[in-house]
């Protein structure tokens, strides 16, 4: 969610990975262990929670969190609570990070040390404050100042114990003085409308016989007024403080008047002296990140530049290649372009041509694509963002079912436990493996469209470099995606891949383990599978399936998935059948010319269809063809009563019930006619319409319109055409399925992007340098310069040229914006109080002389 401003929007996010804590103080009891879990807090706010570790002082909990802010904050906290007997929570200690830190620990693993967690110190809000102070004349002719303090409103006050029922007291700090006075309860808000007054007498009423009286006046000077919100609490610890503000009545300068928003601050006690590391420590990794983006036409250069890059030769002179080649890690440059390219429906060339640049600069097969590449880290994001729903479907229910089994799996004997046996052991993890290995090789016709693209483009470039040499690479290029980047880590950690909530318990972890390993084996059609383990048990176990009929299903899985719509099915060699049952069938031909014996003709619009008309049939679909038999029996070895090349299914869409007063219908829509099929039930059809429209959605001829009810009695029953050829009135739902598209703003991704470039620009200027070398002298390479990949140095010194001039733009875009909210915003409005150090951070100090100086 973006914040709006003035024409640009803010989106901020964090991603924290909450690694272990170690050296927490033991329990005050017998046992001395702990049950501890974290929180993660927008200041008092929490908005997630690890699970449970038991007894232990150094709890691992590995588990990782993202999330869009949708709101400002100042600080983000992680508190560890303990667990008691009695089920009741209570803080071990915490650590708060103010939001202007944040960029110090970016993207690195710190321990942080806890610190006390006290209610003194537990604040957030703000509170919005008038003073005016006034001459009065008394009575008696003497004169005194009066301080008029206006209490108006508070926000985001933090809520206790589920209710928040807040109150102000305000009093005059000063020599002498104690008076406090309070506002009336506000109850059940946190963000209370108190609109109170209070005066105050800053100076003692003197008479003119000055000598009469030996006082003096007040410094109004060192006077402060302090105003401390409560919590009015029904519990017997009395109320609960919830932040404090003091104000120097210096601020109210000439003018005697001051106007401002406050945020709350702790109270300062002074006293506790906390020794180091008492409370132990917490290993976390944070990145922060704010995105300002502007309109879109702002990025148009460097967009369009950078959606170019599948079209530059050579690739390696593209924009997108040269992040890739300036960023420290290629996955920070990997995720902003895969979100960009998927946007603007582009991944596909782009990893095309990529992944076929690394090819040919590849030596030996066996090594093909098994570095951290620009190409590796794009498609693992890629089946990231695409693949998460196929992840859900395949692997969950089988992950779900292992995590709240615990049946015992351990296979080393080193590491058996005296009440397990090891063939029972055996036998439970070799019926997981095979219940995921099948599910994984069936799921072919469920991987999604953009993938298999991708697969197929992989393929291709292996074999045309590799196919002499290695018969297999097709596959293994393939393989060393699937299931060595895909299915083996979501195996491996279901929690980092959505699969689970948490990161599985030790034990569930150690069987996760050993399946993942040996489906990677599976999956990788190693020559010498049992050398693939290091461990003697790891290599007994796989003789289980050291058997052809799982390397020829794997060949089978990744033959489905490498063949794309986009070209001809018939390049995978052997039919696959991806889908076949029984359903009802008739037809609609547009010329008389049907060829299917049981689809009805139209003749002169005299025959009508029913019920009648309705045949049942068995349905067969296949890479290749759908097909329909007579009956199931008929399906093998005789010929088909009719076959429907794959390259000839314009669309498949759903009938309305109304055409033949029929439900479950849908259609098959064909050059020449249309197939009406009744399925036995909504989840059928659905499964049918799915499966057909992800084997022709690539077809070259595939239609944008169709007509969602049947052509009856003389015309489209949806649109009342008469004419039988009229183009469709409705769009067609074929495109990117609604599982995997994606929530992607191109505007923002091409911000983090300029924001990359910016970052490594000292980058790109030896990057320019190198190029110029390397035009010059054709020889050895300078060393600073050889970790750049440069094919053609020309071509990439224009690119880089054409980076440099677009960054620069962007860069005073951005300075000119900082300099005009520098002009319009006043420190101590609403959206920057007094205390906002991030805003201070953001522009420069405002003068001495503001009016909200303190």
């Amino acid at each position: 969610m973006a914040v709006e401003e003035e024409g640009l929007r803010i989106f901020q996010s964090v991603k924290i990975k909450i690694g272990e804590a170690k050296n927490i103080p033991p329990f005050p009891g017998p046992s001395k262990m702990r049950d501890c879990f974290c929180t993660v807090n927008l200041d008092q706010e929490e908005v997630f929670r690890t699970k449970m570790i038991e007894k232990s002082l150094s709890p691992f909990y590995g588990e990782d969190f993202y999330c869009e802010i949708p709101r400002s904050f100042r600080h983000l906290s992680f508190y560890l609570f303990d667990r008691d007997v009695f089920r009741r929570d209570s803080s071990i200690g915490k650590v708060a990070v103010k939001k202007e830190d944040l960029q110090k620990y970016h993207g690195k693993d710190t321990w942080f040390q806890l610190q006390h967690v006290s209610a003194d110190s537990e604040v957030q809000g703000k509170v919005h404050l008038e003073m005016r102070l006034s001459e009065v004349i008394t009575d008696s002719g003497a004169i005194c100042h009066k301080l008029a303090t206006r209490v108006l409103e508070c926000q985001g006050l933090p809520i206790v114990n589920g209710q928040c029922d807040p109150y102000a007291t305000v009093s005059l700090l000063g020599p002498s003085r104690t008076e406090a006075k309070k506002t009336k309860v506000k109850r059940k808000t946190n963000n209370p409308q108190f609109e109170e007054v209070f005066y105050f007498e800053v100076t003692r009423p003197l008479s003119y016989t000055r000598r009469q009286f030996d006082v003096e006046e007040e410094d109004v000077d060192k006077l402060a007024l302090r105003v401390d919100l409560w919590n009015a609490s029904n519990l017997k610890f009395g109320d609960e403080f919830l932040g404090e503000v003091r104000i120097p009545l210096k601020v109210l300068g000439q003018s005697g008047s001051h106007d401002a928003w406050y945020f709350l601050q702790p109270r300062d006690n002074g006293s506790k002296s906390v020794k180091v590391d008492e409370l132990g420590s917490l290993r976390l990794n944070i990145v922060y990140t704010e995105d300002h983006v502007f309109p879109s036409e702002y990025y148009s250069p460097l967009r369009d530049l950078l959606l170019r890059s599948a079209s530059v030769e050579p690739v390696s002179a593209s924009a997108a290649h040269i992040l890739g080649e300036v960023c420290r890690e290629k996955q920070e440059a990997a995720i902003p372009l895969v979100r960009l390219f998927l946007h603007y429906g582009k991944i596909v060339p782009f990893l095309g041509a990529i992944a076929n640049a690394e090819v040919n600069r590849t030596q030996d097969p066996n090594t093909i694509f098994r570095g951290n590449s620009l190409t590796s880290k794009c498609i693992d994001e890629t089946m990231k963002l695409a693949g998460m729903h196929y992840l859900q479907v395949t692997l969950k229910p089988i992950i779900d079912e292992i995590c709240t089994d615990h049946k015992p799996c351990e296979i080393d004997p080193v590491k058996l436990k005296e009440s397990e046996n090891l063939e029972t052991n055996r036998e439970n993890l070799r019926h997981y493996v095979d219940r995921i290995f099948t599910v994984i090789t069936k799921s072919g016709v469920s991987c999604p469209t953009v993938m298999c693209d991708i697969f197929f483009s992989l393929r291709e470039s292996a074999a045309t470099r590799f196919q002499a040499v290695d018969q297999d690479v097709r596959y293994t290029a393939v393989s060393s995606f699937i299931f060595l980047r895909f299915f083996a880590p979501a195996i491996l950690s279901p929690n980092l891949f959505q699969l689970r909530p948490h990161h599985p318990d030790p034990c569930t972890s150690r069987t996760l383990t050993l399946i993942s390993k040996t489906i990677q084996t599976l999956g990788s059609l190693a020559k010498s599978k049992s050398a693939s383990f290091k461990e003697a048990y790891m290599a007994a176990f796989y003789d289980y399936f050291n058997e052809q009929k799982y390397a020829d299903a794997v060949k089978n899985f990744l033959d489905l998935i490498s063949s794309s719509g986009r070209w001809d099915q018939k390049s995978i060699e052997t039919p696959i059948m991806l889908k076949e049952g029984s359903v009802k069938l008739t037809a609609k031909t547009f010329d008389g010319r049907g060829s299917c014996r049981f689809m009805i003709k139209r003749a002169q619009g005299r025959n009508r269809f029913g019920r009648k008309n309705f045949k049942k049939r068995w349905f067969r679909l296949t890479n290749h063809e759908f097909t329909y038999h007579k009956t199931k029996g008929n399906s093998k070895g005789e010929a088909a009563l009719c076959s429907i090349p794959i390259e000839n299914i314009l669309a498949v869409e759903r009938l309305e019930e109304e055409s033949f007063k029929m439900k479950n219908m849908f259609q098959v829509i064909q050059p020449e006619r249309v197939l009406y099929i009744q399925a036995n039930n909504c989840v059928e059809a659905r499964d049918w319409i799915d499966i057909l429209t992800k084997v022709s959605q690539c077809n070259r001829k595939r239609l944008s319109t169709y007509h969602p009810s049947a052509y009856l009695y003389g015309h489209w029953l949806c649109c009342k055409l008469s004419a039988d050829t009229a183009p469709g009135c409705t769009p067609c739902t074929g495109g990117l399925p609604a599982n995997i598209q994606l929530d992607v703003d191109g505007d923002r991704e091409t911000e983090r992007i300029y924001s990359l470039f910016s970052t490594y620009m000292s980058k790109l200027v030896k990057m320019q340098e190198a190029c110029g070398s390397k035009s010059v002298y054709d020889g050895p390479e300078q060393e600073e310069y050889s970790s750049f990949v440069i094919d053609d140095p020309q071509e990439t010194y224009k690119t880089l040229k054409q980076i440099i001039s677009s960054v620069h733009t962007l860069e005073q875009e951005h300075a000119q914006y900082k300099r005009d909210k520098f002009k319009k915003t006043k420190y101590g409005s609403q959206e920057h109080p007094i205390g906002d150090k991030g805003f201070q951070c953001y522009i420069p100090q405002q003068s001495e002389s503001s009016t909200y100086s303190i």
